[in-house]
């Protein structure tokens, strides 16, 4: 007898046929639902788990660094003296984009019966208008009233405090002046000319931005600067700039890049994605584990059409395909599924998540905690295609043995008892 080519289609309809198990089968039916649905479970949650933490880490860094900037340089003395000179060297150094002069300082907040403690970053006015990630976000003619003796402050601070543009609030700086009965603390009211909302909590409840001349005059800097923040064209490549830009500064100060100021954050996201990553496999792999148990049943309760259709001429290889063609049928349905899940969760991720806190009466992705007001979820086409062939190959790898073993089935041996 001629052998049938590989994957022919009676092995297609038998392998089709025998997912769909009979009443008297219906054990078979719920472990091949269970397979499936936790294979589309895996892939689905692995996709919107590992876009959510890209997201999480991209919008921080972008939200971190795009105010902060890339490179700090601070002087051992305490304050740069020269800074414009400095400032103007550092500009020449082939890849930095702009160099701003600060002052910086902890101080206390108090209006309207409220304390809360804030950090006063004292910049031009130009300086801040180039900040985009601060600048586009002013509420109307803030920049414009950014002079002598006026402030802009974060939404949430000013929600905090209960102040609107045009009310005055009372900055107080442990330490001020010095007198022959000690130390009194300075204590000035300013007119808060504007807001801004970054959408960092942790930023726009504890910034405030004043002109560089009265902060100088705040905190007792005299024409000194406590840095110079450095933005540079590729922040991934900081370290390359780092002995340059120390070359143009000199030895009178240090320079820290973001990568020395905030690596045990990012570090720590990085280690979380990861591991992460590997908790979710392992529903996969608990998913992949149930397709072999569902084929090996079915092996054993289709031994007897086994053996008939060895005794008819199918090959031990026919066989194979045809509990290849089962097994893969689960695994395939069931990392689309997921990754369809998946992408039209991420894509809606947001709404979801205001639905759901609507419906359960909690905050979910409380702002306050994770320092953004509204989750993100940015989906790496690499990692997704990771994440669909791992579930393939698992799945495969789950049908090898089942599938062999009912090619190994000797057809006496099935029939003796029948």
């Amino acid at each position: 007898m001629k052998p049938t080519r590989a994957f022919a289609p009676f092995e297609w309809m038998l392998a089709l046929r025998y997912l769909r198990a009979k009443r008297a089968e219906s054990f078979i039916s719920v472990i091949t639902i269970i397979s499936l649905v936790g294979i589309a479970i895996g892939v689905a949650a692995l996709i919107i788990v590992m876009a959510v933490m890209n997201g999480f880490r991209h919008e921080l860094m972008s939200r971190i660094l795009g105010a902060n900037g890339h490179v700090k340089i601070e002087s051992y003395s305490g304050a740069l003296e020269d800074f414009d000179a400095v400032a103007a060297r550092v500009r020449r150094v082939p890849g930095v984009v702009s160099v701003v002069p600060l002052v910086e300082g902890f101080v206390v907040a108090n209006a309207n019966g409220a304390t809360t403690g804030v950090q006063v970053r004292g910049m031009r006015k130009a300086d801040l208008d180039a900040l985009t990630l601060v600048s586009k976000t002013l509420s109307r003619g803030a920049l414009d009233t950014f002079d002598e003796d006026s402030i802009v402050i974060g939404v949430r601070l000013a929600e905090s405090l209960r102040l609107v543009p045009g009310m005055s609030m009372t900055l107080i700086a442990p330490h001020g002046d010095v007198t022959p009965f000690g130390t009194t603390p300075r204590v000035k009211s300013y007119r808060v000319a504007g807001t801004f909302n970054v959408g960092m909590s942790d930023f726009d409840r504890v910034i405030v931005f004043m002109p560089l001349d009265q902060a100088q005059l705040f905190f007792g800097t005299g024409n000194a600067v406590t840095s110079l923040e450095v933005m540079v064209a590729d922040p991934d490549k900081v370290a390359d700039l780092t002995d340059p830009i120390s070359r143009a500064v000199g030895p009178q100060a240090r320079v820290l890049t973001w990568k020395d100021t905030n690596s045990a954050f990012f570090g720590a996201v990085e280690v979380e994605r990861n591991v992460m990553f590997l908790i979710l496999t392992l529903i996969i792999l608990v998913a992949a584990l149930n397709i072999i148990s569902g084929l090996y049943m079915l092996v054993k309760d289709k031994s007897a059409d086994i053996a008939i259709l060895r005794t008819m001429g199918a090959t031990r290889g026919a066989i194979m395909r045809i509990f290849l063609i089962a097994g893969l049928s689960i695994g395939v349905t069931g990392t689309l599924a997921g990754f369809l899940i998946g992408t039209v969760f991420c894509a809606n991720i947001e709404a979801i998540r205001q639905g759901l806190s609507a419906l359960t009466g909690t905050v979910l992705f409380n702002p306050e905690i994770y320092f953004l007001s509204k989750m993100p979820a940015e989906m790496d086409p690499g990692e997704v295609a990771a994440v669909v062939l791992m579930s393939l190959a698992l799945s495969f790898l789950a049908t090898l043995y089942p599938a062999w073993r009912a090619a190994r089935l000797d057809p006496v041996e099935a029939l003796r008892y029948e």
